[in-house]
């Protein structure tokens, strides 16, 4: 049996545990789809994914990106932690601080910002478009998100299959309470903005299979 190094990221944080973990299997040639998926199920997080020797000679290396139940074509986080973790494996980025992931929605360029943090250039949506009844996000008290809090709700698809719930600002996020139990399969994305006066913009709480999340972007 080949012995594969295995990497997990802490990815959207500076600081140990404050961010979303990855899990990362480098030199992935040779295992199976059902492999793979074996694994991710086993490491019990939101995405593993695995690197392999790109197919396009435009890219710099080829991802899979899998959660515990199915293979996504494209996700964020995924791609932030994958490029992170082929970096500190020894990739080296192109002139300028750029380099080319490939996956199964295709070529994702990604740039070496300032500080060495990474940015990205999404592939196109897939679906986008109005959702017809905004699904509730299930909290501790079984209420949800009142209908008249919601200014807007999307279908937000890229890869996972998201649904964008826009509040009318990040008081409204934080004061939610997602019970992880009660969301069953949703992937809902709650987004409101911050006062003038913060530094950061909007304030992001995410839910997918299950599992809450936070990301202030």
């Amino acid at each position: 049996m080949k012995v594969r190094p295995y990497s997990e990221v802490d990815v959207f944080s500076s600081e140990p545990y404050r961010g979303n973990a990855l899990a990362v299997v480098h030199d992935a040639d040779g295992l199976s789809a059902e492999e793979m998926q074996q694994f991710a199920n086993w490491t019990n997080l939101s995405e593993t994914t695995f690197l392999l020797a790109p197919s396009s000679p435009e890219a710099d290396y080829r991802v899979r990106i899998f959660t515990a139940k199915e293979e996504l074509p494209f996700a964020g986080h995924p791609t932030l932690g994958s490029a992170q973790a082929w970096l500190n494996a020894g990739g080296s980025p192109r002139p300028g601080g750029t380099l080319i992931q490939e996956c199964a929605a295709g070529l994702v360029p990604i740039r070496l910002a300032e500080e060495g943090q990474l940015a990205f250039e999404a592939p196109p949506l897939t679906r986008y478009g109005p959702v017809d009844e905004p699904p509730r996000l299930p909290d501790s008290d079984d209420s949800g998100i009142p209908r008249e809090k919601i200014l807007d709700a999307s279908w937000l698809v890229d890869g996972p299959r998201w649904i964008g719930i826009r509040l009318s600002s990040a008081r409204e996020v934080l004061s939610l309470r997602p019970d992880p139990g009660k969301a069953g399969d949703l992937e809902i994305g709650v987004v409101g903005p911050q006062e003038p006066t913060e530094e950061t913009r909007f304030e992001v709480r995410a839910s997918s299979e299950g599992t809450p999340s936070g990301k202030t972007p």
